[in-house]
């Protein structure tokens, strides 16, 4: 066998292990000053003109321990002032909270969260920012 032919038995190798059959799951890593957050999108990459629904888990940033009876919410607003937002919802799993977002419009759009670890008012909250991509709309009937 060749050098070369070797080359490329070893790059369909690779390339077949990488394909495997448990797609990778991509996830936002965020972190304020108190709080770890890990956020999931789906579907990945979000599109306009539909619901899209962020799944968030919050740990301690110190402990690591999730945060099962706090408060916050998600919000989005676009370059030409478009907003949309949501409070979160607990989900069953420890420290998981869900939102939903409608992008009216494609682009980049300044997302954020602000959370609490109780639902005291008093309380602050602690905001994480970054930029979300949004694809346009599918067309119709496709």
């Amino acid at each position: 066998m060749t050098l070369r032919c070797l080359a490329f038995v070893s790059l369909v190798a690779a390339v077949l292990t990488g394909c495997g059959s448990s797609p990778k799951v991509l996830e936002l890593r965020l972190w304020s000053d108190s709080y770890a957050f890990r956020v999931t999108v789906d579907p990945m990459p979000p599109l306009a003109l539909e619901q899209i629904t962020y799944r968030v888990v919050v740990t301690d940033k110190k402990t690591g321990q999730p945060i099962d009876s706090g408060e916050g919410r998600i919000f989005a607003t676009s370059a030409d002032r478009a907003n949309t937002s949501d409070g979160f919802k607990k989900e069953k799993e420890l420290g998981t909270y869900s939102g939903h977002l409608f992008y009216a419009t494609s682009g980049d759009w300044a997302a954020a969260i602000q959370f609490r670890r109780d639902k005291n008012p008093r309380m602050p909250l602690e905001r994480v920012d970054w930029i979300q991509t949004v694809r346009p709309a599918s067309e119709p009937g496709t």
